[in-house]
């Protein structure tokens, strides 16, 4: 018997896959949990049209996060944290604090799970910091850590 699966099913496939099952493993586990419907063409229609829509998504967030990156390419983020009278910071700048002057300033809602910061900015000047837009799309954009 041919299965669409559901859910993932640990060695025997993905959800999406079509699979071919033993009858009785299909109507005795399969089809009760709910973890795949029998492959009929109506359920396989319904499979496509479920594939093309998640590409179709999935081409609009590649998008979406080409175009943020560009943004970000040209745009820079000023954070002002307490410095001695040597330019020797106290304390850290961190990605949550980024994230926060990048709303501020560029109107841009960054997540801080994002920034990619090998660890905190604790010195001044410049600094570019990796934004994790997509899974294929990452950024740069440019931190200016200054004395308050």
């Amino acid at each position: 018997m041919e299965i669409v699966l559901l859910e993932d099913v640990k060695s025997l496939g993905k959800k999406g896959d079509v699979v071919k099952v033993s009858d009785g493993y299909a109507r005795n586990f399969i089809l009760p949990k709910k973890l795949g419907v029998e492959a009929t063409p109506k359920n396989l229609n319904e499979l496509r049209l479920q594939k093309a829509n998640a590409a179709r998504i999935a081409a609009q967030q590649l998008s979406d996060a080409k175009d943020l990156a560009a943004k970000l390419a040209d745009a820079s983020v000023t954070v002002r944290i307490k410095a001695g009278d040597n330019g020797k910071a106290f304390g850290s700048v961190s990605g949550k604090e980024i994230a926060r002057a990048a709303e501020e300033q560029l109107g841009l809602d960054l997540d801080k799970k994002k920034l990619v910061l090998p660890e905190p900015l604790k010195t001044l000047g410049v600094h570019e910091v990796a934004v994790k837009l997509h899974r294929d799309v990452t950024a740069k954009l440019t931190v200016k850590v200054e004395a308050e």
